[in-house]
């Protein structure tokens, strides 16, 4: 049944993109400089979580590489690389410039200080959930060397713009902005029609299934590639000769609940913290989150900071937030979506 699973994975990167040719020509234009040897503006992509910031970065950076022999691209995830050090030795690593770093006694200048000397080739630096970090003076690190060019990925360009100071928000606001809308669903049916057409054997899932997964995706291009991929796995692993209703209903719960465990599994450690205080005792407003939270831990951040997390966590339906921004309470989210089945009904 499946013909080939890469394409079915979350982090597959297509030959063709559906759906967002102005958004690759936009970003193939910000970056063009570098194909000549320039320096590059830095590139703002922006979107709801599952309009496929992460995948058109990388789509473009690897197109970019086809082109141009001195061009490198690096990937950082900055949720799982949400400190300055680590997001500096990830990029260093990737260059193969870190035999003799030290992770516990390397200082930062000194992180720095190897990627000022970096005379290979001009290298894509991918931030996704820019807004994951800590420190987001890294962003300033790196936009002051002209040898490398950067991409920052982000849900909300105000959140961002609210946790780094002035001089970085000046030269941030002057960047280049990619701007992701949520898929429609005669969009989301392209792109999943695309996924079966290369991924599984022909006839094992009818149009109407992936009109009814488009649906209850609502606008989000990771959910409904995960419903199909749980789908197909489920269906041959049972031996079946085609996706039935069935076995599309369970993996619509499925795959929200793996999208959900991911997020979760995610979070900094202060996140969780601030995540674990709302399923147990809210709904709860920021103020009392905040004075929760800093009864936990040692080294507590700022409540701007704290508001960050309850905002992220509430993009990725990890929480709810209710009221104005007054009176804001959050709630954590346990009852799954509606399902697949009563969206078809």
């Amino acid at each position: 049944m499946i013909r080939d699973a890469r394409v079915l994975r979350a982090g597959f990167v297509p030959r063709e993109v559906e759906h967002r040719d102005a958004e690759v020509n936009h970003l193939s234009s910000v970056l063009e400089p570098i194909t000549n040897g320039e320096p590059a503006d830095t590139a703002i992509v922006t979107g709801p979580s599952g309009t496929g910031k992460t995948c058109i970065s990388q789509f473009v950076t690897e197109r970019l590489r086809e082109e141009v022999l001195d061009v490198e691209a690096i990937y950082v995830n900055c949720w799982r690389n949400y400190t300055r050090f680590r997001t500096l030795y990830q990029i260093l690593d990737d260059l193969g410039a870190t035999i003799d770093i030290h992770r516990q006694s390397t200082p930062h200048d000194e992180l720095i200080d190897r990627l000022q000397q970096h005379d290979g080739p001009r290298t894509v630096v991918i931030l996704d959930e820019v807004d994951q970090l800590e420190d987001p003076s890294v962003i300033y690190d790196l936009h002051s060397l002209p040898q490398f060019a950067i991409i920052c990925i982000a849900n909300k360009e105000e959140e961002l713009f609210s946790r780094v100071d002035d001089r970085l928000v000046s030269r941030l606001r002057s960047s280049e902005h990619v701007r992701m809308d949520k898929y429609h669903d005669e969009q989301l049916y392209d792109i999943l029609s695309a996924r079966a057409k290369w991924g599984l054997d022909e006839d094992v899932i009818i149009d109407d299934q992936l009109y009814r997964i488009a649906d209850a995706a609502a606008g989000d291009a990771r959910l409904a590639i995960g419903i199909l991929r749980t789908a197909a796995g489920k269906a041959d692993r049972e031996n079946y000769e085609r996706i039935t209703d069935d076995i599309l209903l369970d993996a619509a719960e499925d795959a929200r609940a793996q999208i959900k465990q991911k997020s979760l599994d995610s979070l900094t450690p202060h996140q969780r913290i601030v995540y674990d205080i709302v399923r147990e005792h809210g709904p709860l407003g920021p103020s009392e989150i905040h004075d929760r939270y800093t009864e936990e831990v040692d080294d507590p951040r700022t409540k701007r900071t704290v508001r960050a997390y309850l905002s992220k966590m509430t993009q990725y339906n990890l929480l709810e937030a209710d009221g104005s921004s007054r009176d804001r309470e959050y709630t954590a989210i346990d009852q799954p979506s509606p399902t697949l089945a009563e969206q078809g009904d």
